[in-house]
């Protein structure tokens, strides 16, 4: 009898890290090596910008947790975000800089970014998916609402998406940055409402995507200006192509049907021998440092995905402890669990 109970709690034992082994995929493992460097008490720390917060980084990490079934820190992060950074009129302050208090007080913006207004709903609607939660889908719906209440607009027939509240609109144009167009969220956001509004926002940015094509390489810059119903990339903050832009063709293959002529300027830039971390449209002036392993691994996805790599790309994390730059990786590796391809 002892032997049998010996054999039957063997069996259990190897039937469960059997099981543990099958849950812990490598998403999870990366997410694991993800917060151990970036996630302290709620928030995600941005180590290349003096360890400040913002609605972006929160937005990321809440979505990596919930693809990840990371229940304890999605929930630690989301409350965090609500108390800290979440406005009355349920947008989201943008920066969140270190200070004694370690609180709301710490905000020293308090105008949103919408990208990150975006992503934090995006993974409440997600992690409503993968816990089956109301109370997450109510509260992503409040977020969308306030969106499409403060920060969509239309000029000159065009419907835009403001990057923030406050700064963009200007008496002869707006400016925009098309990487806060989350392609993949606004499919989800339709779904979820039943609102055109969103896939008009998605139409629209797809097509502003292939108007924005500046300098020798034909590629939108960060940020740019519609004027008239023309896109420019003069009057804007800088005319780079860079650490912004180059989320564009990443959320544009997010998806089961993407233009693929979308793709050619970006594709065309990444066969280089060395590829440079930003160019300027207008100059033609390349970085003096090539491109971070986070674009390295974007560029590697959005070949896959427009049938220019032979095979499937596998990334890790490795010794990447740049915020900024382990996203994107983590972002890679999960367009290719969403897409399947």
């Amino acid at each position: 009898m002892k032997r049998l109970i010996g054999v039957v709690a063997l069996t259990a034992l190897l039937l469960s890290l059997g099981c543990s082994e099958k849950e812990q995929s490598p998403f999870s493992k990366d997410w694991e090596v993800f917060a151990e460097r970036f996630y302290e008490r709620g928030r995600i720390v941005d180590t290349g910008n003096d360890d400040i917060s913002h609605s972006e980084g929160q937005g990321y990490g809440m979505l990596f947790a919930a693809v990840a079934g990371d229940k304890m820190r999605f929930d630690e992060m989301w409350r965090w975000t609500r108390q800290t950074l979440q406005r009355s009129d349920g947008l989201f302050s943008w920066r969140y800089r270190p200070c004694p208090e370690h609180n709301s007080a710490c905000v020293d913006d308090p105008n949103n970014a919408t990208d990150g207004d975006i992503l934090i709903a995006w993974a409440l609607l997600r992690a409503a998916q993968v816990w089956d939660s109301q109370t997450y889908r109510q509260q992503a719906v409040t977020i969308l609402n306030a969106i499409e209440d403060k920060l969509v607009v239309k000029r000159h027939n065009t419907l835009l998406l403001l990057p923030g509240e406050e700064g963009f609109m200007h008496s002869d144009h707006v400016e925009l940055n098309l990487s806060y167009w989350v392609f993949p969220a606004f499919n989800d956001f339709y779904r979820l409402t039943g609102q055109p509004i969103w896939q008009s926002l998605q139409a629209e940015g797809e097509k502003l995507v292939r108007q924005a094509r500046w300098g020798e390489h034909k590629l939108p810059t960060d940020w740019m200006t519609f004027s008239q119903s023309k896109l420019s990339p003069d009057n804007s903050q800088h005319t780079l192509y860079g650490y912004n832009a180059c989320r564009i063709p990443l959320y544009l293959v997010w998806q089961d049907n993407f233009d693929a002529s979308s793709l050619t300027p970006f594709l065309a830039f990444y066969d280089q021998e060395v590829v440079p971390a930003t160019v300027d449209v207008k100059t033609g002036e390349m970085a003096q440092y090539s491109w971070s392993a986070g674009m390295e691994a974007v560029a590697g996805v959005v070949s896959y995905r427009a049938g220019q790599a032979p095979r499937r790309p596998a990334f890790t994390l490795g010794d990447e402890r740049d915020y900024y730059s382990a996203s994107l990786i983590m972002l890679s590796e999960l367009v290719l669990l969403d897409t399947q391809r």
